[in-house]
């Protein structure tokens, strides 16, 4: 997987842009600026924007170019995040941690996404918010027609509404929508897809 990713971000141009993703940028400008976990952070493109608006970021990925990308944004930002490199199983943080967690396209085996879903509640404060956007089981349909839109093939990584609401129990959700999107995202999201957008607060 570590060389999936590196091969990937090897890559001179950002493979998913330079831009943040549209409904984390959405919805983390209505929040006050705190301490933010980025797991799954890539090429840094969501974490440097964070950083922009004030919030301190913590980064992590399973890859040494996506951090070198990252960081190198973060420069041209004139921001700086905290980008770990390793994987998520191994890393640990202090218990509620975060004032907010970013799920963005973070896509994980699937019978390890609750595993990680539980301990990255664990890491948010109480009041805390997460903001999450990843492929929906629908999606598999639209990679199928149009592979250029990206996305796991393996349906099992991809999300229901109904995970959502079984893993984030203990949150009040502010909103969870299975929707179908137009990504423009770099050269890997590009097309039509369908997404599973949720935004939770941590009772």
């Amino acid at each position: 997987m570590n060389q999936k990713w590196d091969e990937r971000y090897k890559e001179q141009e950002f493979v998913y842009g330079k831009d943040p993703n549209v409904f984390f940028k959405e919805w983390l400008s209505k929040f006050e600026p705190g301490s933010i976990l980025m797991p799954a952070d890539g090429e840094g493109r969501n974490g440097v924007f964070a950083a922009r608006l004030g919030w301190k970021v913590t980064s992590f990925d399973l890859s040494v170019e996506g951090q070198t990308k990252a960081l190198k944004l973060a420069k041209e930002n004139g921001v700086s995040i905290e980008y770990i490199v390793g994987d998520f199983e191994q890393l640990k943080f202090e218990k509620e941690e975060f004032d907010a967690i970013g799920l963005i396209y973070a896509h994980f085996p699937g019978e390890m996404k609750p595993i990680f879903h539980k301990k990255l509640n664990g890491y948010l404060k109480p009041g805390g918010i997460i903001i999450f956007e990843a492929f929906s089981k629908s999606h598999i349909q639209f990679k199928r027609l149009n592979p250029k839109v990206g996305g796991p093939d393996d349906i099992n990584m991809l999300y229901s509404k109904e995970e959502i609401i079984a893993d984030f129990g203990n949150y009040d959700v502010l909103m969870l929508e299975e929707e179908e999107i137009h990504l423009n995202e770099g050269k890997y999201h590009i097309g039509k897809g369908s997404v599973i957008r949720f935004v939770g607060r941590k009772k």
